[in-house]
């Protein structure tokens, strides 16, 4: 049993970089929120990114939707374009590598999904790998995506929807949800925590083994932090 129990709190002041990748984009009403915080663009979001008038920090990857759009020219000029051409990773572990040499662990993503299917999965693959080593925070369609490895607790407001998403498997006991769990197993492919309520404003979800993905309603421009309780 994980024993120890971590306060799940949201911060403005600790997000290291903003990952976006080369699918579906907020918005500049949310790209607003955030002042003087690097930008990192996984190949063809810099596109995306140009397109909105944003201008990335950084335009990682193997760079093969980058240099293929003529917008690519005035980009280079821009922003620093960090050229990795090997084929063992894709350009969100590139990017994700490169935030771990920079000692940036707080990130916020863009983008995760919207593109090609496969693309989506694999991405999924890449956040449990590499989520045990970095703080990670999916947003998107105002909805936070978070990797949990531990016990914890947390504000809400009654009736947000709160989705637990085994990775994959994974046994809890929760308190203050809807429909609750006692001791219970989550398995993909046999059973997920989907789209459950908040019944009161304080939710504890107690991880004997394993570890899932919780998803809730955004707290922009603030970051989720574990802390100890």
């Amino acid at each position: 049993m994980k024993e120890n129990v971590y306060k799940l709190t949201f911060k403005d002041d600790i997000i290291d970089a903003i990952l976006c990748l080369d699918a579906v984009l907020p918005g500049n009403e949310v790209f607003s929120l955030f002042k003087g915080i690097p930008i990192i663009a996984a190949d063809g979001a810099s596109i995306k990114l140009y397109e909105k008038s944003i201008i990335p920090n950084y335009i990682i990857g193997d760079l093969d939707t980058f240099l293929s759009n003529p917008l690519s020219d005035k980009l280079k000029t821009l922003s620093e374009v960090i050229y990795i051409p090997e084929q063992e990773t894709n350009d969100f572990e590139k990017s994700l590598n490169f935030c771990i040499k920079k000692d940036w662990k707080n990130i916020l993503i863009f983008g995760l999904h919207g593109g090609v299917l496969e693309h989506t999965l694999n991405n999924w693959s890449i956040i449990k790998k590499f989520s045990r080593i970095m703080n990670l925070c999916i947003y998107d369609e105002e909805r936070y995506g978070i990797p949990v490895h531990n016990s914890i607790n947390f504000d809400t407001k009654k009736d947000e929807i709160i989705s637990i998403i085994p990775q994959y498997i994974a046994k809890l006991t929760t308190k203050g949800l809807q429909w609750k769990l006692e001791n219970e197993t989550l398995e993909f492919g046999i059973r997920e925590g989907f789209r459950n309520r908040a019944k009161v404003d304080y939710i504890e979800i107690i991880l004997h083994s394993g570890e899932y993905l919780l998803f809730m309603d955004n707290r922009l421009p603030k970051m989720p932090v574990f802390e100890m309780k």
